[in-house]
């Protein structure tokens, strides 16, 4: 059986969830790898088969994206020629993670591709987001375009929706708690971090920057660059964990049963919509670093009231029988 995966390489979360997900594909067949995006600070061990530009935005340092620098980045010939000339008969099954070049190159040549992504749980109209709609959904509808779906979700709010993937990495962790907070906020500057975390006295703060090369200390606020192995060193042994509006990195922590509180990333439709299903489990949510926002800290830190959660580890089952359902009849072995 040939196997395409497909994976959106902006942020970490797809790539993380793909490092489980690749072991298993593996075990059905001959395994092709394709990674798009440019904002991804971990990386896959095995090797792309292949790498594109693809289509995605840049964190700012303000709370939200970086409208300019996404504006640079963007290579739409680059994108319609990739989209166009993607040889994609050759494959039994074409799995996507919210990847644009091959779901419209699928769609172009009028193949069937699944989604296997958290984005694609938005198609259900159970999936949690605000009351007032925005043009965004139509960034859940056309930007990656599949024939079938198999979404994650915090919790299961339609039949093909499953809980979050939780890396057995994370699995086989020891949950401790040695009193410090682990901070991941990319779309926040690391000078507005320090000023306002370190206003939160006695409690040492370890921020993981997309910014910085080498780690530093200022006051009581640590300063590290983004490694896979660091940061989970770091939410393994943390008191609570002070994010974006992601996906997986939330649910890795409230699977240790750390506190999480959650920053959405401004005009990111799809970190609101993230933020308000961890509301409704008991994760408070700050929409804004301002004068107010160490306030909000000081009352997140003072209560200790865990948030339980059921996330079984149903990956290689989910898989089975994505593969089952959807690869070209005959591909698989007996």
């Amino acid at each position: 059986m040939k196997i395409l995966y497909a994976i959106q390489g902006t942020g970490n979360g797809h790539i993380s969830r793909a490092r489980e997900i690749v072991p298993l594909l593996q075990q059905y067949g001959d395994l092709d790898l394709m990674v798009s995006g440019t904002q991804a600070e971990v990386s896959l061990s095995q090797p792309l088969k292949y790498r594109m530009h693809g289509f995605s935005f840049v964190f700012g340092t303000k709370g939200g994206v970086d409208k300019w620098a996404t504006y640079k980045l963007m290579n739409l010939p680059r994108l319609w020629k990739d989209i166009h000339h993607l040889p994609l008969a050759q494959y039994d099954i074409i799995i996507n993670d919210f990847e644009p070049v091959s779901a419209w190159a699928c769609r172009l040549q009028k193949l069937e591709s699944v989604s296997l992504s958290h984005q694609c749980s938005f198609v259900s109209k159970k999936t949690p987001r605000p009351a007032k709609w925005n043009v965004a959904e139509w960034l859940f509808k056309y930007y990656s375009p599949t024939t079938h779906h198999i979404g994650f979700h915090f919790d299961r709010y339609d039949d093909f929706i499953h809980t979050p993937v939780i890396r057995s990495e994370i699995r086989n962790l020891i949950s401790t708690n040695e009193g410090h907070y682990t901070v991941y906020l990319p779309a926040y500057d690391d000078k507005t971090l320090v000023k306002y975390l370190g206003q939160v006295k006695g409690i040492e703060w370890q921020i993981f920057s997309k910014r910085q090369k080498t780690m530093q200390r200022e006051g009581n606020v640590q300063i590290f660059p983004v490694n896979n192995e660091a940061f989970n060193k770091s939410l393994a042994s943390c008191a609570g964990l002070l994010t974006g509006g992601g996906f997986e990195g939330p649910a890795e922590a409230l699977f240790l049963q750390k506190k999480v509180m959650m920053i959405p990333m401004l005009g990111q439709y799809e970190q609101q919509c993230n933020a308000l299903a961890a509301s409704k489990l008991g994760v408070p949510v700050v929409h804004a670093i301002d004068e107010n926002f160490t306030a909000g800290v000081n009352k997140w830190i003072a209560d200790d009231k865990k948030i339980k959660v059921d996330f079984p580890d149903e990956t290689a089952r989910i898989v089975d029988n994505m593969i089952k359902r959807y690869a070209k009849p005959g591909s698989i072995s007996a």
